[in-house]
């Protein structure tokens, strides 16, 4: 009886830690919202490679653009796909924020340095591109697509 007890109260802990983990985590499926009409525009799936964060554009939501290319990207990214383009990475943490990375916006093509933050228990992520300095730049609030 104490095993199973103590087993329990084991798995408990470790599902607790776990979700906290989580919470602080930018890793897993978050949905992008068009910032001047406030529509969901697609889903990025987060994840670490190498010690880095970066993020890719796994699903666009309107269908009539879900084979839109980044025409005005430079390099690389040039005419690449935007569902299934890496848009952020290089993400490093810092404290209680990732910092250091990039991030490209495919409608203009422009690169930016970027920074995120996990907020309200990790149901939202706040990614920030930014010219120089981090006060001179754009946020944008992500939300967690439960899974």
């Amino acid at each position: 009886m104490f095993l199973k007890k103590r087993t329990l109260a084991v798995s408990l802990l470790a599902a607790c830690l776990s979700s906290a983990t989580f919470a602080s985590s930018p890793l897993g499926i978050w949905k992008t919202v068009d910032d001047s009409s406030g529509e969901a525009k697609s889903y990025v799936t987060i994840y670490e490679e190498n010690g880095k964060v970066s993020g890719k554009v796994t699903q666009i939501l309107d269908p009539a653009k879900q084979d839109s290319i980044c025409d005005q990207c430079k390099g690389d990214l040039k005419d690449q796909k935007i569902q299934g383009m890496t848009i952020l990475w290089g993400m490093e943490k810092q404290g209680s924020k990732y910092d250091d990375g990039k991030i490209v916006d495919p409608e203009s093509g422009k690169v930016y340095s970027a920074n995120m933050k996990v907020l309200e228990d990790g149901k939202k992520l706040e990614v920030r591109g930014y010219i120089g300095f981090s006060l001179i730049g754009r946020s944008q609030t992500w939300e967690r697509v439960e899974e």
